[in-house]
């Protein structure tokens, strides 16, 4: 037992070294804020209630309640929670791994003897009863265990930051689906009116010819122009469909589950929250993405420890208390007790051509993370910017279309006067009903650009920080 505390001992002032790379996350990038950030430089935080917040800023009841069922009950989350679960089983392992496995057997064994193997005449039968305790524990002296602990704690993390990365996403698609949805309805709203406002235009187009005042050719193109836009009504309740059906998936139901609640037109949100990015620290620090790639590297960079370690002995101490006896009622007195302590000594760092080969595998293995989890930090400030600028120039263009539809407006009604007086022909009625039907367009596509634009600005910050005030 002397020995056995000695060792024991030994291990404890050994395993303060790990022999490989002790990690250290790669240096910030040195900005100070975003080029299109309208509200400045100001940090921004991200609170456990700024999500509710962000989705109740476009005042859409509907809308908050189908991205919180998407993040309850989306298929694809549910699978990313199991991925982070196997992560947390094989952490659990790695560190049971640390410490001495105990096992208990019993067994009893019988052999009959042939007359050559007995030693006295009327030994016909052996018998033999045990029990015992074994213990084998890996003397950790070089930190390969904690090393793999370490790795698999990363891991860990990279997968709760994976299933984080998720969750945006799918309210960023859930919100996109929805808003895509009501652009759609808006648009079909818009084509209804124009073959109404065609329809109006072929009667006073029928009615002119009727009075010998107008000719069969103005009355052609009338007709050409309403069944045009008619046309263009099928296509777009065919999207309208396949909108329901994707928001139906996304909330973890079948395609047509919520095609009844969704069939109901309503308007594109116009009022958006505002928030502020923050500085790119903040970004980087909340978007789960790069989080990932940085945890995948620390684990990579464990990984090195790992395999190093194999370039020195393993040592692996087993011990065994127990019983021996040659009858079941002997088992477990005095005399039957036995025990046995024995260090064992893995051979295999001899083959350092072997280890070295992996070690230098690792190596790489590290590398291509350190140039991934930078490239995701590139593209997650591309992102961001590029977001932020869009947002910004999708508010300028919806303002200029407005005005120009209202002033689209006025020009149709008063071609239509001028063309009931005979002050001028039908294709300069046709020209302005036409200006018209394509700015109503385009209006109802830049609202809901705008609207996706912030959707957008919302996945690129990882979520929704602080708003600002």
């Amino acid at each position: 037992m002397h020995k056995l505390a000695s060792i024991v001992s030994l291990t404890a002032l050994l395993s303060a070294c790990a022999v490989g790379p002790n990690y250290q996350a790669p240096e910030p990038l040195p900005l100070t804020r975003f080029e299109h950030d309208q509200a400045g430089p100001r940090s921004a935080q991200l609170a456990a209630d700024n999500e509710q917040r962000f989705w109740q800023g476009f005042d859409d009841p509907l809308l908050a309640q189908l991205i919180e069922q998407t993040l309850d009950d989306n298929q694809n989350l549910r699978a990313a929670l199991a991925r982070y679960q196997q992560a947390e089983a094989l952490l659990r392992g790695a560190r049971r791994n640390q410490l001495p496995s105990v096992t208990a057997g019993a067994g009893v064994s019988g052999q009959r003897l042939a007359e050559v193997e007995r030693t006295q005449p009327e030994q016909e039968r052996i018998e033999s009863y045990q029990a015992g305790v074994a213990l084998s524990w890996e003397l950790d002296l070089f930190g390969r265990l904690r090393r793999a602990t370490e790795a698999s704690e990363a891991e860990l993390q990279a997968a709760g930051a994976d299933r984080q990365t998720l969750q945006v996403a799918l309210a960023g698609q859930l919100a996109s689906s929805y808003f895509q949805l009501r652009g759609l309805q808006q648009q079909l709203r818009v084509a209804h009116e124009n073959v109404a406002l065609q329809l109006a235009s072929l009667d006073i187009v029928d009615a002119r010819l009727d009075a010998g005042r107008s000719t069969l050719f103005d009355q052609l193109r009338a007709q050409a122009r309403l069944d045009s836009t008619r046309a263009t009504i099928p296509p777009l309740q065919a999207a309208i469909g396949a909108a329901i059906h994707r928001i139906g998936v996304l909330t973890g139901q079948p395609p047509t589950a919520l095609a009844p609640l969704l069939t109901v037109p309503a308007d594109v949100p116009g009022k958006n929250p505002r928030i502020t990015a923050g500085s790119p620290g903040d970004v980087l620090r909340r978007r789960p993405d790069v989080q990932a790639a940085e945890r995948r590297l620390a684990a990579a960079s464990a990984r090195i420890g790992v395999v190093t370690a194999d370039l020195f002995p393993r040592f692996t101490l087993d011990g065994l208390l127990g019983s021996l006896a040659g009858s079941g009622s002997d088992l477990f007195t005095g005399e039957a007790r036995t025990a046995r302590v024995a260090l064992g000594i893995d051979w295999t760092f001899l083959d350092r051509a072997e280890v070295q080969a992996r070690i230098d595998a690792a190596d790489a293995q590290s590398a291509r993370l350190l140039a991934e989890y930078r490239q995701a930090v590139l593209l997650a400030l591309e992102e961001t910017e590029t977001w932020l600028l869009r947002y910004q120039h999708s508010q300028k263009r919806e303002a200029f279309l407005q005005s120009a539809t209202n002033a689209a407006n006025r020009a149709v009604e008063q071609a239509r006067d001028r063309y009931e007086q005979g002050l001028i022909d039908y294709f300069e009625l046709l020209e302005a009903q036409q200006e018209l039907t394509s700015i109503r367009n385009t209006l109802v596509q830049s609202k809901t650009d705008k609207v996706l634009a912030m959707v957008n600005v919302y996945r690129s910050l990882a979520g929704a920080p602080e708003s600002s005030r």
